[in-house]
This record gives C-alpha cells, sequence and structure tokens, in this order.
C-alpha cells in the first residue's frame, strides 16, 4: 500500500511537469501571450494608481469615465488571455483523460492509502471508488491523484515561475 502510494505521487509529479511542459510549449513561450501579460500587468498598475490619486470620485465626474473605461480594457484583456490559455487546456485536459483511464485500470480495486478520517458523503463515491468493502477510510486511486495532482501542480508552476501574477489574476 505504502508503495503504491508513493507511486501514485510520483505519476502525479511527472503528469504535472509534463503538463507544464506542454502548457509552455502552447501557451508561455509565445509572443501573444508575453504581450497580454506584459499589457495586464501594466493597465493594473495605472489603474491602481487612478484610484489611489482620486479620492472622492463623486466630486471628479471625468475621473470615474476614465477608470471605468480602463477596467473595461483590463477585463477584455484578461478574457483575451483566458482564451490563449484554453488551447493548452483543452490538450491536457485530453492527456490527463487517458491517463487517468490507464492509470485506473492498473489500480482498479486496490487500496493505495488509508485516511485519517471518513470523507463527507459526496466525497465517498471518488475516495472509495472501485473498492470492496464498507471501510471509507480506504483510499482508491482516483481520489489520491486528484489530490496529489491539484496541489502538486500548483506548486510546479509557482516554482517554475509560470504563475500567473496577482495582477493577471
Amino acid at each position: 500500500m505504502f508503495a503504491d502510494t508513493l507511486l501514485i505521487v510520483a505519476i502525479s509529479i511527472c503528469t504535472a511537469l509534463f503538463a507544464e511542459g506542454v502548457t509552455y510549449i502552447l501557451v508561455y513561450r509565445t509572443e501573444k501571450y508575453k504581450k497580454l501579460k506584459a499589457s495586464i500587468e501594466k493597465q493594473t498598475k495605472k489603474l491602481d494608481k487612478k484610484k489611489e490619486t482620486v479620492t472622492d470620485i463623486s466630486r471628479q465626474p471625468g475621473h470615474k469615465k476614465k477608470i471605468e473605461k480602463e477596467e473595461e480594457r483590463l477585463k477584455s484583456e484578461k478574457r483575451d488571455l483566458s482564451y490563449v490559455k484554453m488551447q493548452s487546456m483543452f490538450v491536457i485536459g485530453f492527456i490527463f483523460t487517458s491517463l487517468m483511464g490507464m492509470f485506473n485500470s492498473i489500480f482498479d480495486g486496490r487500496v493505495v492509502g488509508k485516511l485519517p478520517f471518513t470523507p463527507i458523503s459526496f466525497l465517498q463515491g471518488i475516495s472509495h471508488r472501485n473498492l470492496a468493502g464498507d471501510d471509507y477510510t480506504d483510499c482508491s486511486f482516483i481520489f489520491l491523484y486528484i489530490l496529489c495532482t491539484m496541489s502538486i501542480r500548483q506548486n510546479i508552476q509557482k516554482m517554475l515561475g509560470f504563475a500567473p501574477s496577482r495582477a493577471v489574476s
């Protein structure tokens, strides 16, 4: 059981690195992404500066329209950035789905971990998927894999410098 748990963590690390590699190739290295990201960061700083300088918007009606116009521009560029990222999300989603099917067949019916708690009812279907018995503290592959991938991928993005800045998100 412990070896299976470590194997799933290793699989999760490898798939997260692979996903970031695909995302780098399809998104992060493109000029369009770089331009949009720089523009969004620049506009966010500009908008924050305008909001700081204007203390009472109701007294200065011209500034309110300028701020709203800047916010609309920023919203539009964030939408464009999301569209650029969406291409890789489809590819990664397809790859993860096929990999999950393959790994699910390998670990089908095997307890890969023991949870220190009994999951709430709507999570028991995932945490105890394809396992025999009624011990809901037993953990299936799919539950552990999803948890590991979610946490590990976020950390890998931060380590590689691909996590979106606060201005972009």
